[in-house]
């Protein structure tokens, strides 16, 4: 008799824990399926007003819709991106905590700051590359630099006379020129600013040589002549700039930048909700009028899966920090 009941308890609760599981498991999928069900936090590891912070808030309002709940885009900026790309990487992974994933953050701090917080490749997960762009070498249109070449042969002739702008150690802005540097065998001085708007101030003040500057962000001074624009850093010539060329028309074809971002999430965030954020901002970037204010600005509108945006990082994570690296460029 006692054998008999230790196996029908044994079967009771074989029975229960079975059930148990299955309720978990269920609930666990279909709370995926629902997702979301609640607001989505949208952090911005930059200040208000820049690139970074417009493209987020567009793209949330536009995510708001078709997911159907509220998307707060809250910025966190300070530290070269790195105090709120942390604050991404270290939330709760269910979907609920998303942000911009940048250039610098993703690519090019671990190398530069040595001390991160958080790794990009092991504490994120991709989602989507939203968009890149390229950046433009402009100067004075008083300067006595008509082209690359000019520029070349007077820092040649005068080491470490020259000086370029930037908006910030690290920066695509000094990872631009220093790659330019290197590429042409010449040395210049960096000055770094506290944003790219002040440094571009000082460059149309005449107080340094250069600068490059996003092409979004030049654009308007250099259409109200304020900017001489001599080279580009995209692989083929702007819609926007049809007479400027490209570096490698100008005989260096390594100064190939893309200031990108692209949406990311904490690592574990269930495959189920990275699909499916993913599949709402291709949504989103086919839309005519995102498209259109996109291409407006220069940039190349991104998209595909969240493996194509982790290659990228990947890709240019090992490029950066070869480049960081030769200059010796310190926080």
């Amino acid at each position: 008799m006692p054998k008999i009941l230790n196996t029908l308890q044994i079967r009771c609760y074989q029975i229960f824990f079975g059930l148990v599981f299955i309720s978990f498991f269920g609930s666990q999928v279909n709370a995926q399926q629902a997702y979301p069900v609640k607001a989505i936090n949208f952090i911005v590891p930059y200040g208000a007003g820049g690139g970074a912070d417009s493209r987020s808030r567009q793209i949330g309002l536009e995510l708001s819709k078709i997911l159907n709940v509220p998307v707060i885009v809250e910025n966190k900026p300070g530290a070269g991106g790195n105090i709120g790309t942390e604050y991404i990487a270290k939330a709760t992974p269910d979907g609920y905590t998303i942000g911009m994933g940048n250039f610098a953050p993703l690519a090019v701090n671990k190398t530069l700051f040595g001390n991160l917080k958080y790794d990009p490749e092991t504490d994120l997960t991709p989602i989507v590359l939203i968009e890149k762009g390229p950046l433009v070498l402009v100067v004075h249109p008083n300067s006595p630099y008509k082209s690359v070449a000019d520029i070349v042969a007077d820092a040649k002739a005068k080491p470490g006379v020259l000086t370029f702008a930037s908006g910030g150690i690290g920066g695509s802005h000094q990872l631009s020129a220093e790659i330019f540097k290197q590429s042409a065998g010449i040395d210049m001085i960096h000055v770094p600013y506290k944003s790219g708007a002040a440094a571009l101030t000082d460059l149309m003040g005449s107080n340094v040589n250069m600068m490059f500057d996003q092409m979004y962000s030049a654009m308007p001074s250099i259409t109200a002549g304020k900017l001489r624009p001599l080279a580009i850093t995209s692989k083929k010539r702007s819609p926007m700039l049809k007479d400027v060329p490209t570096f490698a028309e100008v005989g260096y074809p390594l100064v190939a930048v893309d200031n990108w971002q692209g949406l990311v999430a904490p690592k574990g965030t269930p495959k189920a909700i990275v699909d499916k954020l993913n599949a709402a901002v291709n949504q989103i970037l086919k839309d005519p009028k995102v498209m259109e204010f996109i291409l407006s600005q220069s940039n190349e509108v991104g998209g595909g899966s969240p493996e194509d945006f982790a290659k990228l990082i990947k890709s240019e994570s090992t490029k950066w920090s070869a480049v960081v690296k030769i200059a010796n460029i310190k926080p």
